[in-house]
């Protein structure tokens, strides 16, 4: 099993990236994903959830106008789009697959079924 994000990098706040996370490993369309950060120094926190269709989503309040989820299912793939990015977005970024559950319960960060390894998105002029 392996979940590898990729797509993080150095931008200038205001600025966009599209993190992907490709899936191996296991059936990725009967699972529940997530986006998860954790910046320097603070506890690894929710980012948004999608559901296994992609038809539900949900997003933590500090991501939630600015950040999209999306799943291709045909490439074992989640995504993050990220736009208006500020400093305070600073962190690495996990992905994490979840047999059961919802987008929403995904917030709860618990019962994770296998996490990525993460990639490192840095805003800052």
């Amino acid at each position: 099993v392996q979940l590898q994000a990729s797509g993080g990098g150095l931008v200038q706040p205001g600025g966009s990236l599209r993190l992907s996370c490709a899936a191996s490993g296991f059936t990725f369309s009967s699972y529940v994903m997530g986006w998860f950060r954790q910046a320097p120094g603070k506890e690894r926190e929710f980012v948004a959830g999608i559901s296994w269709g992609g038809g539900s989503k949900y997003y933590a309040d500090s991501v939630k106008g600015r950040f999209t989820i999306s799943r291709d299912n045909a490439k074992n793939t989640v995504y993050l789009q990220m736009n208006s990015l500020q400093p305070e977005d600073t962190a690495v970024y996990y992905c994490a697959a979840r047999r059961s559950g919802s987008a929403q319960t995904m917030a709860l960060m618990k019962g994770m079924d296998y996490w990525g390894k993460g990639t490192q998105v840095t805003v800052s002029s």
